[in-house]
């Protein structure tokens, strides 16, 4: 499966360099978007040192680290939210028809290589950031699981915004704010938020598990709202169950499907 999806992917990768100017524009055009979102939390820190107890440092490692997770995850699957306009077009019809799995074969369609400027200028802002807190080893460990889990995440709620589109096949707008609403709000430490907001992203969606949990941990830092220390390491379990919940719900939108007779 790994190797379908590196061959798919590769494909539209050389199709998009056959035309070199536009490419780089892409790719510029996405490290300008990200930098509107980091601008922001510059402009903020240009007139505090603080945001809600984290320094600047402290908030841009929680973006860089939920941002690479969430470009790679909009890289690697991003195109599930436009299954609605294959249901449409009959296009997953044909997908069905071949033997790579449908879910790989929508989430690779018109893989677009030009995102990986959003996932460079993270990978950027984390090491600054890394750089700047000094973590201490004993912690660092915790910065590629989060990240990892982040990315699991991240794909699971893409898997549900696709698997919904069997059933809300004219409301595409409303999955995407779904997925790319989740990518903003983990921009900023969860203190920011009501604390109903944040009990509701712990224990009912787990974004707290994509950066604000484990980033705790690596920070040494007391949760304000007052969480058990456990949650700190339950990423990837709160992961592993939203990715079988996605697998599920995917399965069932296919189920349900029914064909355009195309």
């Amino acid at each position: 499966m790994v190797r379908t999806y590196v061959m798919l992917a590769w494909t539209w990768t050389r199709a998009a360099a056959a035309y070199p100017v536009s490419f780089t524009l892409m790719v510029g055009f996405g490290l300008m978007m990200a930098a509107v979102d980091l601008a922001v939390i510059l402009v903020v820190f240009a007139n505090t040192t603080a945001l809600a107890g984290f320094t600047r440092a402290e908030v841009l490692f929680l973006y860089g680290a939920a941002n690479i997770a969430f470009s790679v995850a909009d890289m690697c699957v991003g195109n599930l939210d436009k299954i609605s306009q294959h249901i449409k077009a009959g296009t997953l019809d044909t997908m069905l028809l071949k033997p790579a799995p449908a879910w790989l074969q929508a989430a690779v369609d018109r893989f677009t290589p030009s995102r990986f400027g959003r996932v460079l200028q993270s990978v950027i802002v984390l090491v600054t950031a890394l750089a700047a807190l000094d973590i201490p080893w004993q912690r660092a460990w915790m910065v590629p699981v989060m990240i990892a889990t982040a990315g699991v995440i991240f794909a699971s709620l893409w898997t549900l915004a696709g698997a919904a589109q069997f059933v809300l096949t004219d409301a595409p707008e409303v999955v995407n704010a779904f997925t790319y609403g989740s990518g903003q709000l983990t921009q900023y430490p969860f203190s920011v938020y009501g604390r109903d907001l944040v009990r509701g992203v712990t224990y009912v969606l787990p974004l707290a598990f994509v950066n604000w949990q484990p980033g705790l941990y690596v920070l040494g830092k007391d949760d304000p709202f007052g969480t058990p220390e456990a949650l700190r390491f339950l990423g990837p379990v709160a992961a592993l169950l939203l990715a079988l919940l996605a697998a599920l719900a995917w399965r069932q939108g296919i189920r349900r499907y029914r064909s355009t007779g195309s």
